[in-house]
């Protein structure tokens, strides 16, 4: 039997309370991705891109509320791993899925973590010969600098959960700030064009509204991500089963309406046509709404930085709190998951992402990999759906603070099987070699956590409650 830490030695701290878990989903589902997303819409939806939002948020919702109850019902940092396992007792699946969660974390820091440096460049930031610095196609002083970043992000979390917290709140409000201005300067705009109004069609079937709204709600869906990482804190929620469903719940409906709002704001402003061609079609709102806004073009690049840099936070907590909440399960050896005596932080695990990220960076195309992320991840909540079902007919089982109906569940493994597909179709019909990529590489990331679960089998994984609590 595995040495289980979490019983005897320190634990995470509770610090976080209803409003702190709010701005945590907040953070992770306002990414800069929506500067260029908008963009992306208008070109498949037209005036019509808010509905996409919402038909989006629909779909999500049913996955989130499924989370919101498992998160009430088993408030453990091993998140989805942990629900996997409870549901399914299959060791092999919770690896797959912990890889899975992983993987899609440190991918998206590796990425963000570049993407900082990029937005840097706006401001000349590099002052050295960058020549000097490439190798083919790769900018090592991007991944050194990167490599950087990533290392301050991780002893922010080294520091402690409440100096997380405070980062990531100050994040929030500098990403949501972007997006309330935009709204402050463009709502007398609201009201001049048709907001049903989609591109022409390309065929008779295409004409039909729902039709392109749900293709455009496909897009949308992945605005929303980021809600799921909530689950994998919840150890450092203060009265969890209450909680961190109301936080989940409220940081993706204020999502939505900012989402929304800035859509219509967007049409509205400029029309979809330039929308669909712009490389940064929210600046160029900001520009038409507030033309005696100087140098408006580098203040959004400054906001896209505090918006990648939250999300790559965010992802590293999460991966941080999955590693000891496996190790704690004894699906890890106990010596990854160890909890720092005054911190209170899973150093370790801290350690060893950093590790893991900069052999990322280092090695890897880590934007071609980011490709597969969301594959994953729709697997993994596919997985977390179905998990949830298997529980709530479980005679016995206990019930959380927040429960919603069964049918919940079923939908949202329905929703995202069908995304799975419609993913993978778009792979295969994609010119981009990276999109092509992606289901290959993402079976690679699960052949990873097939492997890893025969190299270090269990022989008991734990899931009782004293082992935890």
């Amino acid at each position: 039997m595995p040495d289980d830490h979490s019983s005897t030695g320190p634990k995470l701290k509770q610090t976080l309370g209803f409003w702190q878990v709010a701005l945590y989903g907040l953070g992770s589902m306002l990414g800069a991705g929506i500067y260029t997303l908008i963009g992306r819409a208008a070109d498949s939806l037209g005036n019509a891109v808010w509905l996409a939002f919402a038909a989006a948020m629909v779909a999500a919702l049913l996955t989130g509320l499924s989370y919101a109850c498992v998160g009430s019902r088993c408030p453990r940092a091993a998140g989805a791993a942990y629900v996997s396992q409870r549901a399914y007792g299959r060791a092999w699946l919770t690896y797959v899925v912990g890889i899975a969660v992983m993987m899609s974390g440190l991918t998206s820091m590796g990425t963000g973590a570049q993407a900082i440096l990029e937005q840097a460049e706006k401001f000349h930031a590099f002052r050295w010969d960058t020549e000097a610095w490439k190798s083919g196609d790769v900018r090592w002083d991007i991944k050194l600098l990167a490599i950087g970043v990533v290392f301050i992000i991780g002893s922010v979390i080294y520091r402690g959960i409440r100096e997380s917290m405070w980062v990531n709140i100050l994040c929030t409000i500098v990403e949501a700030s972007g997006l309330i201005f935009i709204l402050a300067v463009g709502i007398p705009w609201w009201g001049s064009v048709n907001y049903l109004e989609i591109p022409p069609a390309k065929s008779g079937a295409e004409s039909i509204l729902a039709l392109v709204v749900l293709q455009g709600a496909v897009l949308t869906f992945y605005s929303f991500i980021g809600f799921e990482d909530i689950l994998n804190v919840s150890e450092e929620v203060k009265d969890a089963p209450r909680n961190l469903p109301r936080g989940l719940v409220v940081a993706m409906m204020a999502s939505t309406v900012i989402y929304m709002a800035v859509a219509i704001t967007a049409v509205s402003v400029v029309p979809w046509e330039k929308l669909a061609s712009s490389k940064s079609p929210l600046v160029d709102v900001a520009a038409a709404a507030a033309p005696w806004f100087a140098n408006v073009d580098k203040v959004f690049a400054v906001v896209a930085i505090f918006a990648i840099g939250n999300t790559a936070l965010l992802n590293y907590l999460m991966g941080s709190r999955l590693i000891y909440g496996m190790s704690a399960q004894g699906l890890l050896p106990a010596w990854i998951g160890r909890i720092h005596p005054k911190r209170r932080t899973p150093h370790v695990a801290v350690v060893v992402l950093f590790l893991i990220v900069t052999t990322l960076i280092l090695m890897a195309d880590v934007k071609q990999l980011a490709e597969s992320t969301s594959l994953l991840l729709l697997m993994v909540f596919t997985v977390v759906n179905v998990a949830l079902v298997i529980l709530k007919r479980r005679k016995g089982e206990p019930k959380g603070k927040f429960e919603v109906p069964v049918a919940v569940p079923i939908l949202g493994a329905l929703v995202c099987a069908t995304l799975i597909v419609v993913r993978v179709k778009q792979a295969f019909d994609s010119s981009n070699v990276a999109a092509q990529r992606a289901p290959l590489i993402a079976g690679v990331i699960i052949a990873i956590g097939l492997v890893l679960y025969l190299v270090l089998k269990p022989k008991h994984v734990v899931l009782d409650e004293d082992a935890v609590d």
